[in-house]
């Protein structure tokens, strides 16, 4: 009878797991500023199981003709060394983020133009990094508050040439801190004027929002309570689909 109640007991606890799923995975690590972090594979899968949408996508997988300049992967940033690991060539969005960008491609590609990524999804403890380097709010996140890119929903990029790769003039380049980067900026040549309003457009017209002060740098509304990450990019791309479903 004791083991009949067990085995009993046992496929009650099945049937409310198929039902309800796997318990919450208890894992969100609080930062030093009081974040609450993934950090851990596990944390992120119960995260991605319980909402498809927060699926970090690396970004060839959906948009192959896209050019990676990882700044942050070399020494061609603002700190002036590399903030990620050597050799890192690959990078991240959210789903939503990542089919967005799919589309302002697609578009771009019509008039013969193509994006290049300068940066996409950054660690948490990168945005660390840099509040200590530099507290200006206008160019660095608080890590209070934690970045858009920690929680993989922003992306630094510039207009290129699709055929030659060739960046289109921006009046500046990335990373560079000064009122000529805002998006407000007037005394700039037409060209580089119409260059800005192209992305601009193009990146609106598919949900992404401007930030004032970097005409390189988008993000997608986090209207899904996106977790700010503090995971590896390897971690990330080891648990990649083998398919990706464009919606």
């Amino acid at each position: 009878m004791h083991n009949i109640r067990i085995g009993l007991q046992c496929c009650a606890c099945l049937l409310l797991f198929f039902i309800h799923g796997a318990a919450p995975v208890q894992a969100q690590h609080l930062s030093g500023y009081g974040v609450p972090l993934l950090r851990s594979p596990a944390a992120y899968r119960n995260t991605v199981l319980q909402d498809p949408d927060k699926e970090m996508l690396e970004l060839k997988t959906l948009t192959p003709g896209l050019r990676y300049e990882l700044r942050y992967a070399r020494d061609q940033n603002f700190v002036h060394t590399a903030v990620y690991p050597a050799g890192t060539t690959i990078t991240f969005l959210r789903r939503p983020a990542a089919l967005a960008l799919h589309q302002v491609d697609s578009v771009l590609a019509q008039e013969g133009l193509g994006l290049k990524i300068f940066d996409a999804y950054r660690p948490y403890r990168v945005t660390v990094r840099f509040w200590e380097l530099v507290q200006d709010e206008r160019y660095v996140a608080h890590p209070s508050r934690a970045s858009g890119h920690n929680r993989g929903l922003a992306v630094d990029l510039t207009l290129v040439d699709r055929s030659s790769g060739a960046e289109l003039e921006m009046g500046t380049g990335f990373d560079h801190f000064s009122d000529t980067a805002h998006h407000s900026f007037p005394d700039l040549p037409q060209a580089v004027l119409r260059n800005r309003k192209k992305l601009l457009t193009v990146m609106t017209q598919f949900g992404f929002q401007p930030y004032t002060y970097e005409w390189w740098h988008y993000s997608w509304p986090n209207n899904r309570g996106y977790e700010a990450l503090d995971l590896e990019f390897n971690q990330l791309l080891r648990m990649q689909p083998k398919r990706v479903v464009r919606q």
